[in-house]
């Protein structure tokens, strides 16, 4: 079964991105590359700051999503309820 994540990332000039995959570790050495979203190539280097697992593609994407709509400081409170 395979697995699905909605992820954020933060990036050298300290703005959030979100995105969906199958694998964290491989997409967040991508975006590090330079190779990921064409948002994240010239914000380098990008740090994984939260991450959730889903069953499926479609709930994964819904929740990228979400967290897409999401202010700034809301998006600081996901982020920190993390570190907690």
């Amino acid at each position: 079964m395979t697995v699905h994540w909605a992820y954020v990332i933060e990036c050298a000039d300290d703005s959030f991105y979100t995105g969906y995959t199958t694998d964290v570790e491989r997409r967040v050495r991508e975006h590090d590359r330079g190779e990921g979203a064409k948002y994240t190539r010239g914000r380098t280097p990008v740090e994984l700051v939260h991450r959730e697992r889903f069953d499926s593609k479609s709930a994964a994407m819904s929740r990228e999503y979400e967290i897409k709509q999401l202010s700034r400081a809301e998006k600081e409170r996901l982020v920190e309820s993390d570190e907690n």
